[in-house]
């Protein structure tokens, strides 16, 4: 059987070479960077990239590496980060007109954390601007194609995210989960995407769409390889007042660990009902099936308010998002608008040529939501609903060790497909908004592939701050499949 290339291959499997000796980070950081020419025409994951800077930080990771210097299993790994995470000296644009020339000043803190574990920073990828949509067909700068079958999305809003890693351009991204973000395009590009319990993974430096919702969490080839990049950039931070001071455990030895009892894993029954594709539906089961001869205890268990999810999300997520965006005026940084002739024009005209269509729609929604006369029968109700959905999950807990679900109602759809129906976009997100809501851990592992060779993801769901168990749990089924070495001829 022939050898996987380079730029195919995991994060553990480099850094087992890395390690040994038989590669270097130069190597392999040309290998990815001819890689991502290589295809970036067709699949254009990138909003930015720096080839120099690159090979500069693997040159020193190689010289540290020759001194017995180092700093851990991911050193010397390029990565790429989501258009809205801050790297010092690189462009910030979210995406978006309104940041088109914006350069970051500072680091986030995972980028600082990313930095002390040796990676390679290796461009900036794009995103649905400001990280609002499901098929990254919003960004201001490049519509991103699915690698595995380029007329199709990737889903979003992290579609460069999950792209780069499906079409080989990086072993691992980071991305930003909101409503889905990290996880939808993980399985409709057949990547695997954690997004971890909220407060888990500090939001310094992420640029916010909806800051009670927004996490950061990592995509990579096989749950291993997101466990090794949560250990690198989990843990609290004082500059972050929602990140959460809880002990970080290992989480790559937490794979391997032995079980006290059976997994006990719960089938939400509003999750297999209308609306979910039938070759998604066959593979999921098909998954569930698998648990079962590993001795796991399957039961049929109810989230009764799921369908209310999808509203109270888009009220919340919106409203959040109008008092967010307030700071982008054409003041302080960004776009100003040349034709502006007084402040009330910087404002009005700075805004209606920077924001996209998308983005202008939400900022409106959310700021009609939060309007004196509508904020209780609204946004109010939509923070009670959000209390109820998360007592669901609560209780399902009680009875229950994981949740298992599809992460998608179905595989990745045509470019422009759903672009006039905003309605039939949102639905996309259908069984991850609930996660965010209730600020809990969640993963979208590989579970099979479409008769027309389109990926499909299964989702888990953990308890609050248990990645480990729920990482656990995701590689019980990943290391029996094979799924991420179906690689796209893109």
């Amino acid at each position: 059987m022939p050898a996987t290339p380079l730029h195919f291959q995991t994060v553990s499997e480099l850094s087992a070479s890395l390690a040994a000796g038989t590669l270097t980070s130069v190597a392999l950081t040309e290998a990815i960077i001819d890689r991502t020419l290589a295809v970036e025409d067709r699949v254009q994951a990138f909003n930015s990239h720096d080839h120099e800077a690159a090979l500069a930080q693997a040159r020193d990771s190689d010289a540290r590496r020759a001194s017995g210097r180092a700093l851990g299993p991911l050193d010397g790994i390029p990565i790429g980060l989501k258009d809205v995470i801050a790297v010092r000296g690189q462009p910030l644009t979210a995406s978006s007109r309104i940041l088109a020339n914006f350069v970051s000043p500072y680091d986030s803190t995972v980028a600082t954390r990313l930095r002390a574990a040796g990676m390679v920073f290796w461009g900036r990828l794009n995103l649905d601007e400001f990280a609002m949509g499901s098929s990254t067909e919003n960004s201001a700068t490049r519509i991103t194609a699915n690698p595995h079958d380029l007329t199709r999305i990737p889903g979003g809003s992290s579609g460069g995210s999950a792209a780069a890693v499906a079409a080989g351009q990086l072993p691992a991204t980071l991305g930003s989960d909101t409503g889905g973000s990290i996880r939808q395009p993980a399985a409709l590009c057949g990547v695997v995407g954690l997004k971890p319990t909220y407060g888990r993974v500090s939001r310094y430096g992420l640029v916010a769409y909806a800051s009670s919702l927004d996490q950061i969490g990592p995509l990579g080839r096989t749950v291993e390889d997101v466990a090794l990049l949560l250990q690198a950039i989990a843990g609290p931070d004082e500059r972050d007042s929602t990140s959460f001071d809880t002990p970080v455990p290992d989480y790559r030895a937490a794979l391997a660990a032995p079980r006290q009892r059976p997994w006990r894993i719960g089938i939400p029954k509003e999750y297999f009902g209308a609306g979910l594709d039938p070759e998604v539906a066959a593979a999921v089961q098909t998954a569930i099936a698998h648990y079962r001869s590993l001795g796991a205890e399957i039961r049929e268990i109810s989230l009764p308010h799921t369908d209310y999810a999808l509203a109270a999300y888009y009220i919340i997520a919106t409203a959040e998002a109008s008092s967010n965006l307030a700071r982008f005026d054409g003041v302080r940084y960004g776009h100003r608008s040349p034709d502006a002739e007084n402040l009330l024009e910087v404002y009005f005209k700075s805004r209606a040529e920077g924001f996209g269509a998308e983005v202008k729609l939400r900022i409106i929604l959310g700021t009609y939501v939060l309007s004196s006369g509508y904020y209780d029968a609204y946004y109010g109700r939509a923070q009670k609903v959000r209390t109820l959905i998360r007592e669901d999950f609560v209780r399902a807990f009680g009875e229950v060790d994981v949740l298992l679900t599809p992460t998608a109602p179905t595989p990745a759809f045509k470019r422009g497909e759903k672009s006039a129906d905003p309605l039939a976009m949102y639905l996309a997100d259908i069984y991850t908004i609930g996660v965010n809501l209730a600020g809990l851990p969640a993963i979208s592992v590989p579970c099979g592939f479409t008769a027309a060779g389109l990926p499909i993801g299964l989702q888990l769901i953990g308890r609050p701050f248990a990645e480990a168990d729920l990482l656990a749990a995701a590689h019980a089924y990943d290391s029996a499949h094979d799924w991420t070495r179906r690689t796209p001829n893109c």
